[in-house]
């Protein structure tokens, strides 16, 4: 039996980690029924999120969770939690960073920018099944715990 149906934004450069992505979602379907938006880059994201370049965006797609790598191309994940924080409308949607940064800074930057979740790429894969899962679940709830890093 699948759980509610949740909207994910999948924000990742490389096809095969979004491909892990969502196959770690895929063994978490009992908690949800997910449909997931696939974004290149922090460009790709905010179109979607917001449509076309505009002076005053209005959020017209709000997904329950954003995936999102930190090192793409155009604009990266930091610059894109940058805008996504400052949106009132989008503020508050839940973000899991997964990203191979071995960066302190990364981090710390990351959390400061209200972050619910950071997961390091290196982690196996049923770490991530299971820090997937977290994810969805607090998307279901409507709950975010932050400062959580797997």
């Amino acid at each position: 039996m699948k759980g509610p149906r949740v909207e994910i934004l999948v924000v990742e450069d490389n096809p095969n980690d979004a491909e892990l992505v969502m196959m770690a979602l895929e063994q978490n379907k009992n908690i949800a029924d997910c449909t997931i938006h696939y974004a290149k880059d922090g460009i790709e994201a905010l179109e979607y999120l917001f449509g076309l370049e505009d002076e005053d965006p209005k959020l017209i797609n709000r997904p329950h969770l954003i995936i999102l790598d930190l090192y793409m191309p155009r604009l990266d994940g930091l610059e894109f939690l940058k805008k996504i924080r400052e949106h009132p409308e989008a503020k508050n949607i839940p973000i899991v960073v997964l990203t191979a940064s071995e960066k302190r800074t990364d981090l710390v930057d990351s959390h400061s920018l209200g972050i619910d979740c950071y997961i390091h790429k290196s982690v196996d894969f049923n770490q991530f099944v299971k820090a997937t899962g977290w994810a969805l679940l607090g998307a279901v709830e409507e709950k975010t715990v932050y400062d959580y890093q797997y």
